[in-house]
């Protein structure tokens, strides 16, 4: 339970002596408007600049990146080293085996690291699908939006948007994916934005008391996919830009109905409905009259009680660095041993008979093939799609599909969640990624059929 001193020191967006709705006036509202509307933009608008079309966010990013200019890998080196030592200092590898391994994979993320910038070590790791790939493609981007992304958020969540979302989703959100309606709006950020960013929503709200375990842990592994930008890698890399709103919003609808069911199956169903730290946590508002009066009603509150933009600001920024340090050194490592486990041990081959009996009922081409790109997108999102570019259009589909809804993955993802306060444990996350993927097999292999 956050004490009266939390709350005054900024633990939580809103403050327990705001008005009730009805007694405010519409002056302090101008913070509602202004700074909501200037988050949607920041995240779920595409500009274009100088010939890229991305989110403000990711421009940002990608015109801090080009300010640092050749110092970029030092920077992020940075990162990653501080984000290794920080769980040594803290001791917190002294708190479970899972906090052991994590901390033991942190270090080698360092020690990656530093042989990646300082160009030393074995050749191997400057093979182009090694090295290059994690460290040019995820660290550097990563390095920067996470900490940009957290400053955009200070405007999206605090100042009213939430609660409004929230109570216009409530009738869809509750009984669907059983979450509250302002989870619509993580879902968005992930799409538009990335994972990462998504993520970023999730755990500030759980800490806040908006999520219980059990929906942020919905919402975690449900809704923080990789961005539409990735997407278009994705389809770039399959041939599938011809197709790209059929890709684009098949795979939208297939992941939420994935994410759905899902949510009614074990482990999800039987997990916890606690709040963070032992909170009361803020209960859905029932609405009886005007859906609309009572999301403004809800805006309202929140708004009134909100805290200062730049003390908004300092909570969600220190946020963004905290995850930003904890995930770049075990992206590193994890990335580089899954890419080891899966190009030079038959692991992924025997992990790929899992899916067999999901596949081979189904008149679909090159199904080995199938099962192993399922089965490797637990490692990395990215490496299905290597798998399958001289396959059928039928199997290109129903692999980028599942890339995608399967939503977990070790070289990024993984440590994304674990460096949340949310802790899932890893077995939980691998049981849902197989029941995710499983799933998305069973939609997507007919439907590309019918298409294809």
């Amino acid at each position: 339970m956050k004490t009266e001193a939390d709350l005054v020191s900024g633990d939580m967006e809103f403050q327990p002596e705001s008005k009730p709705a009805d007694k405010q006036t519409g002056v302090g509202m101008w913070r509602f408007y202004v700074f909501s509307i200037i988050g949607i933009l920041c995240f779920f608008v595409p500009v274009t600049i100088n010939g890229t079309n991305t989110i403000i966010v990711d421009h940002v990013h990608l015109w801090i990146r080009a300010a640092f200019g050749v110092a970029m890998p030092y920077v992020a080196l940075l990162m990653i080293l501080v984000g290794a030592a920080l769980p040594i200092i803290r001791k917190d590898f002294m708190k479970s085996a899972t906090d052991f391994v994590v901390t033991l994979f942190k270090v080698f993320g360092a020690v990656i690291g530093i042989m990646y910038v300082f160009k030393i070590g074995p050749a191997l790791l400057f093979n182009p699908n090694y090295g290059p790939f994690l460290f040019d493609k995820l660290m550097l981007p990563l390095s920067i939006l996470i900490p940009v992304g957290a400053v955009a958020l200070s405007l999206l969540v605090g100042y009213g948007l939430l609660e409004f979302i929230g109570v216009l989703m409530q009738p869809i959100m509750r009984p669907v994916f059983k979450t509250p309606g302002k989870s619509a709006v993580d879902a968005v950020a992930s799409f538009v934005g990335s994972y990462s960013l998504g993520l970023l929503i999730t755990n500030r709200v759980y800490k806040d008391g908006m999520y219980n375990k059990k929906e942020a842990v919905i919402i975690a592994t449900g809704f923080s996919t990789v961005s539409a930008t990735f997407m278009v890698i994705v389809a770039n890399t399959l041939d599938l830009m011809p197709h790209w709103n059929l890709f684009f919003w098949s795979t939208l609808i297939i992941t939420f109905v994935v994410t759905a069911i899902s949510a009614h199956l074990p482990p999800i169903r039987n997990e916890s409905e606690e709040y963070y730290e032992g909170q009361e946590g803020q209960k859905e508002v029932e609405v009886n009259g005007n859906r609309v009066v009572a999301a403004y009603d809800e805006a309202k509150r929140q708004s009134h009680g909100s805290l200062p933009l730049l003390k908004n600001i300092w909570v969600n920024v220190k946020d963004g660095f905290e995850m930003t340090m904890a995930i770049l050194p075990s992206i590193l490592s994890i990335g580089f041993f899954g890419l080891l486990l899966a190009n030079f041990t038959p692991v992924i081959d025997w992990l790929s008979y899992i899916f067999y009996p999901f596949i081979y009922i189904f008149p679909i081409a090159d199904k080995p093939l199938l099962a192993k790109a399922s089965a490797i997108s637990l490692i990395e999102m990215f490496l299905p799609s290597l798998l399958v570019v001289k396959s059928t259009m039928a199997v290109k589909l129903v692999t980028a599909i599942t890339s995608i809804s399967a939503i977990i993955f070790f070289s990024a993802l993984v440590p994304c969640i674990l460096a949340t306060d949310i802790k899932i444990p890893i077995w939980k996350l691998t049981l849902i990624w197989f029941i995710r993927v499983a799933l998305t097999l069973l939609i997507a292999i007919p439907f590309a059929l019918l298409i294809f």
